[in-house]
């Protein structure tokens, strides 16, 4: 029995949420998301919330039950809250400039990276120098994949600590060379 999904899913105030087969339809004052459930679980709208349940008791449905409903979770976190990941830039001459759609990294190339903003994400460059990138949208999924692509441009490395890290992460450094 997967414990995520035996809880239903709340509805905060301000934000609707309508299920119509398996299209769950989730609209908040931060916007409209729409998430399709797998055919092995069952979603409903019941005065509690939106429930989840297996269809069967095959594993591949009982692994889609906790996943889903964490789905539908994300969906009306995002509406009513939002997401956002906080990139910091770690390096001699490294940083960050937004020039409209476009996110301009220097990090040591000998070319500047042009950076296309998607659509739906919010990009802020904050700090003194240009060093911390805040990536925010609605789509836990996209605000996620858009920073990874931002700090697959030059991960951080162990010896200086340069590079692109989230300001959560953690580098662990290593001595470097002996004489």
């Amino acid at each position: 029995m997967s414990r995520i999904g035996k809880k239903p899913v709340s509805i905060p105030a301000g934000v609707t949420a309508e299920v119509s087969g398996q299209t769950v339809n989730v609209k908040g004052p931060k916007g409209l998301l729409t998430y399709d459930v797998h055919e092995l679980v069952g979603v409903e709208k019941t005065s509690e919330g939106i429930k989840v349940t297996p269809v069967n008791d095959s594993k591949a449905a009982r692994s889609q039950w906790g996943t889903s409903r964490t789905r539908i979770l994300n969906l009306v976190d995002g509406v009513s809250k939002g997401f956002e990941k906080k990139l910091e830039i770690n390096g001699v001459g490294y940083k960050a400039a937004l020039n409209g759609k476009t996110l301009t990294l220097s990090l040591g190339y000998s070319h500047d990276i042009l950076f296309p903003v998607p659509d739906g994400i919010t990009i802020q460059v904050a700090g003194a120098k240009g060093d911390q990138v805040i990536v925010s949208g609605i789509d836990k999924q996209k605000v996620g994949q858009t920073a990874a692509e931002i700090r697959e441009w030059r991960g951080p490395e162990p010896y200086k600590g340069k590079g692109v890290k989230y300001s959560t992460e953690t580098i662990f450094r290593k001595e470097g060379k002996k004489k």
